[in-house]
Order: C-alpha cells, then structure tokens, then sequence
C-alpha cells in the first residue's frame, strides 16, 4: 500500500510526477489558507503534507495529527509550524530555503535603491500628474550605496549573499549574528560586531533572520532609537521580528530616514494600516522570492524532501526540528 501524501495548494509548476509513482498524492488545491480543524480534516489521514506557509499548523492542530509523520513546506519560513508540539509528535519538518535565497538577496537590494532613491515617490509623482518642473539640481534627491555601511542582522544562506553582492556597490559591511562566521569575513572583508553597535553605525540595516522566540520585536523602539537619523531600515525576513508600532512612530517622527518592508505582522497589510499613509517608507506585498526560478526550486525542493523522507532518508540540510531524530525513527514507506 502506498503512503498517503496530502497537497494543500496547487504548486503551479510540473513538480509531482515523480512523488505520484511512489505515493497516492491528494491534491487539494485550496486557493485560500488551511487552518484550524479544516485542515486537522484535510490531512488526518496522511502520511506527508507538503504545505505552504499559509497553512497553520498550531499546537492545537498539530496534537490532533494521529497519522502525519512528515511536513514539507514550500518556504524557508517556517513559523506557521509549531516546530516544538511536531517534534514532540515525531514528525519531521523541512523547509526549501535554498532555492530562495539569490532571489532574496537581490531583492535586498531592490529595496534599498527604491527607498534610497526614492523611485516609489518619483513613480507616484509622475502618475499623479505633479511633475511640474522639469529637471532641477536639488530635485528629489536620494542617497548613494557607495560607501555607505551595510550592516546585516542574521549572516546566514541570504545574509551572506547580501554581502558578497554590497561590494559591488562599495558598500562597507558589518553583521552580527548568533555565530560568527570568520572565514567568510576574511573572505568578504566583514566586521562582526554587537547588535547595538550595527544598530548604531549602519547607514542600511537589513534584517534576515528567521522568526523565533527570541527574534520575534528585536526591533523595537529602544534598538531603532540606536539607529542614525538619516539610515534606512530593510525587512525581507518576518513582519514580526520589527515592532510595527514602533516603527510606524518612529518614521512619523523622523527618527529614522526611512523603511522598505516587504514582510508585516499581519498579511495582507490592511490598507488602514498607518504604513500605508507614511512617504518616507516602501511597502512590497512579501515578494522577495516572488521570481520564477525560485518559486519552482522551492516547489522542487519541497518535493524531493517528501521523496527523501519517505525513502527513509533524512535531508539534513532542509531538516528544521533535528531533535525529532531522538524522538523516532524516519522509517522507509516506499
């Protein structure tokens, strides 16, 4: 008998043959997000789910999972997963980070240009009718990358791939991270240094951690209060991990120079939100790995670690909740 394997969304891409000779694939193709006891229905008789980071997997849903032994997402994200209740349950969680990650990283930079350079406010100047005056030697002024200090808070798969690529643009980068990574900071000319003190010296401050207990606010209004006047903050990895409140106050007030944020405590942002109302800040609706070619890896990715998994196989590098390895053993199902 075949496993079961449930597929919350359609993938969009050919990405399941492979997986439907092995196993029986139930493709629900929701068009909105699982949660609840909807989605406890949906997959209480599976033995895998490949699900996207929509779908929330709360301890409550998790502790009504009798049959699910793998869960397999399409993102590098994976706090929609009570990752503690499902290693207590034994099943084993993987995320499909990789293929995202150069599509993030450039996506960094995207951002930094638009709100250094103010493209939003020149676009929306343009189509609102009120480019009045032609060119001007002080009109619209922005800042330059060139020599300013790029300072990264989480130097992982993205974060590194955001340093390498500030050298082309004469950027001086400094990180912190929870490890330091010393070979490639003599590689890539990096200072590793305490959060206050890249607080407090970087011109662009990107975050690109992933979201924890312990990274959830790690931006607030004491840590943005250590910021320049005149830097700009980049979010392209959980809403949560900025205090939106704080920011919000802190851009009304020009306690910085301005925000680019591609990521939100709540999503969709709410076109009530104070955000939407502030000039000095870019908004992208969370599409930083909104590109073809990562899209379908990740899709790709999501897949052959449900294959590994069933084979008995452990991806250790997609592999989120190691301790579970304690807790049982991945046993071949195909």
């Amino acid at each position: 008998m075949k496993p079961k394997v449930v597929v919350t969304h359609d993938l969009k891409f050919p990405v399941l043959d492979e997986l439907k000779e092995h196993a029986e694939v139930v493709e629900l193709k929701k068009e909105y997000p699982l949660q609840g006891e909807e989605l406890v229905k949906s997959v209480a008789e599976a033995d895998g789910v490949i699900c996207l980071l929509t779908d929330k997997f709360t301890k409550e849903v998790i502790e009504k999972l009798s049959n699910v032994k793998i869960i397999s997402t399409v993102s590098a994200g994976y706090d929609h997963i009570d990752i503690e209740e499902a290693t207590k349950k034994g099943i084993y969680v993987f995320n499909a980070a990789d293929p995202l990650t150069i599509s993030v990283a450039e996506f960094a930079f995207a951002l930094m240009l638009s709100v250094a350079r103010r493209v939003v406010e020149g676009d929306k100047l343009i189509r609102e009718g009120n480019w009045k005056s032609g060119w001007s030697l002080t009109f619209m002024l922005g800042r330059e990358l060139r020599g300013k200090t790029l300072g990264i808070v989480g130097l992982g798969k993205i974060g590194k791939e955001i340093a390498k690529r500030a050298r082309c643009f004469g950027m001086n980068v400094i990180y912190y991270s929870r490890t330091r990574k010393l070979e490639f900071e003599e590689e890539y000319n990096l200072k590793f240094k305490d959060l206050s003190s890249v607080l407090s010296e970087a011109d662009f401050l990107v975050l690109s951690v992933a979201l924890t207990p312990e990274t959830k606010k790690m931006i607030s209004k004491r840590e943005i209060s250590l910021m320049k006047k005149d830097a700009f903050l980049i979010n392209i990895s959980r809403g949560a991990v900025v205090d939106e409140e704080a920011l919000i106050e802190a851009l009304k007030n020009k306690v910085i120079s301005g925000a680019a944020l591609d990521v939100f405590q709540n999503e969709p942002l709410s076109k009530s939100s104070e955000l939407v109302k502030l000039e000095n800040v870019v908004l992208t609706p969370h599409i930083a790995s909104a590109t073809f070619e990562a899209r379908r890896g990740m899709a790709e990715q999501a897949v052959k670690n449900m294959l590994y998994a069933l084979r008995g196989t452990i991806n250790e590098e997609c592999l989120v909740n190691k301790e579970v390895k304690k807790v049982r053993t991945l046993s071949k199902m195909i």
